[in-house]
């Protein structure tokens, strides 16, 4: 992508009622919406996010789907959920909204059980084992998810890394959470929730053109 077009996107991004875009300071000092979410949406409709949201498709996907819940795709790359951002106002969707921040405040943008389910779709594995503390189901995050999710709240994961897979359950079943389902290939096996066949991201298309299987997760962080 162009700078022009990064540019006409931010842009555009400031224009949008469904994009908050925090400074790191105002998330620290103590965000707007945090214990509030409900005040934004207008309604007590249960809250999903989506981190690491990329170009918002499964925001807006599950968004579609489900309009009974309000579904907000967090992401440091505004210049990419700006697509969501966008078809969310071109089709009068409001059960959305995009948060641009890193992942890792993600528990000082939600207060204690204000969340009932997240889901994590396609985040990048960071094989390296020096990336290690950047992996998105890495104890620390597990543990900042926690915080904000009701007692019951459900996770997601979906990735087409079979490392990614594999390292998330044996982190789960390392620490004594609850694994509620896992399949190593969704389209292949039966079983998987609608929400995981039914919305298909432009990455993941290119995934299963390539022949790759697409995984998933579905848990409880216990304890």
């Amino acid at each position: 992508m162009g700078s022009k077009n990064k540019l006409k996107r931010f842009a555009e991004n400031e224009t949008f009622s469904n994009v908050i875009q925090p400074t790191r300071d105002e998330i620290l000092k103590g965000f707007e919406f945090k214990g509030k979410w409900s005040s934004f949406f207008k309604n007590e409709k249960p809250i999903v996010l989506e981190l690491g949201c990329g170009k918002g498709e499964y925001t807006v996907g599950l968004a579609r789907l489900n309009p009974n819940r309000n579904y907000i795709g967090i992401d440091i790359k505004g210049a990419r959920f700006w697509r969501g951002a966008k078809t969310s106002i071109e089709e009068n969707i409001n059960n959305v909204a995009f948060v641009r921040t890193q992942i890792e405040l993600v528990d000082q943008l939600f207060e204690k059980d204000e969340v009932s389910e997240i889901w994590i779709t396609f985040p990048d594995p960071q094989i390296k084992y020096k990336r290690t503390k950047h992996r998105m189901t890495n104890e620390v995050f597990l543990k900042k998810y926690q915080k904000i999710l009701k007692p019951n709240g459900i996770m997601h994961l979906k990735t087409d890394s079979e490392f990614m897979h594999g390292y998330t359950l044996g982190v789960l079943h390392g620490l004594n959470h609850e694994v509620l389902y896992a399949n190593h290939d969704v389209y292949k096996n039966e079983g998987s929730p609608q929400e995981v066949l039914k919305i298909q991201t432009f990455y993941e298309n290119q995934y299963l053109e390539k022949g790759k299987p697409i995984t998933y997760i579905q848990f409880r962080i216990t304890n």
